[in-house]
């Protein structure tokens, strides 16, 4: 998507969602030492520290202060050479679109084979039940294509893919380090626990629901228990709260119940999203609200 399309996004969607408590990004900062976000807009893309070496988690919007806001966290584009993307979506591979500052155009993408038919237009990708088209991604970085259930290492990190279709046909979670689960788009945290996401933006939403059992069912037959870090909601680290309401959609048209105090009354304002805050408070995890 183009700047100018992002700004345009920014405007219609800000409208849209305001008062309705479902998106709720992290502000840029930091989890813990080795985890840091930056907030674009209503979304979050991560990054991933050990041992001096730093890969980078979905790439965002066409968003103009991304470079400035990685400075806050001391975090070089140019030291970045490996991004995992979770699907193709414009808010999730915009900073490797063409008409950006190119800001990673040495680095290697790595995205499922599946998810790779819509960066090479063999299917388009449709939200609003096939009513909208999203714009194509277009990007000339080398892609290496992952299969579900890959494991691969970069340096002495271990990640490993589960695909999770249902928001896309192609949508890929990664486990980093037996700790660390980044769920992109297929998990939405409301104040009382984990849903499908949301329903308007899906390809498939009963694919979506079944897949998010069937990944429960793996997750826990192997008794991992990472913490969980999605794109648009924050993060939490108990399961059973996590997969809560995993046979539930979040409905997008609709304010959220219960009432969550913490949403913000428009997810794209980032007035609180400070350099102060970045380099000096941690990122807490979703505080959960009874209803």
């Amino acid at each position: 998507m183009s700047r100018a399309g992002n700004h345009f996004q920014e405007k219609f969607m800000s409208l849209k969602f305001r008062g309705k408590e479902i998106f709720k990004p992290m502000n840029t900062g930091r989890i813990d030492e080795h985890v840091s976000c930056v907030r674009e807009y209503i979304a979050n893309i991560f990054f991933y520290t050990k041992n001096g070496k730093t890969i980078m988690i979905d790439a965002g919007y066409n968003y103009e202060r991304l470079e400035e806001k990685m400075k806050w966290l001391d975090i070089d584009p140019k030291s970045i050479d490996t991004i995992l993307i979770t699907h193709q979506d414009t808010d999730h591979m915009g900073a490797l679109e063409n008409d950006t500052e190119l800001l990673f155009k040495d680095a290697t993408v790595y995205i499922g084979e599946i998810e790779d038919r819509y960066l090479t237009a063999q299917v388009r990708r449709k939200v609003y039940g096939g009513w909208y088209k999203l714009p194509l991604v277009k990007t000339d970085n080398q892609r290496k294509l992952l299969k579900d259930g890959q494991v691969f290492w970069i340096n002495d990190i271990k990640i490993e893919c589960f695909l999770v279709p249902g928001h896309t046909w192609g949508h890929m979670c990664y486990l980093i380090d037996d700790q660390y689960l980044f769920t992109g788009d297929t998990i939405w945290f409301g104040p009382d626990g984990g849903y499908s996401f949301l329903d308007a933006l899906a390809e498939d939403n009963e694919l979506a629901k079944r897949s998010l059992a069937e990944f429960e069912q793996k997750l826990r037959s192997r008794k991992l228990s990472p913490m969980v870090i999605t794109g648009h909601t924050g993060w939490y680290d108990d399961l059973d709260w996590v997969f809560r309401h995993k046979d539930q959609v979040c409905r997008a048209g609709k304010k959220q119940k219960p009432h969550d105090p913490n949403a913000p009354y428009d997810g794209y304002d980032e007035t609180q999203d400070t350099e102060e805050n970045a380099r000096n408070v941690l990122i807490a995890k979703v505080v959960p609200v009874v209803g």
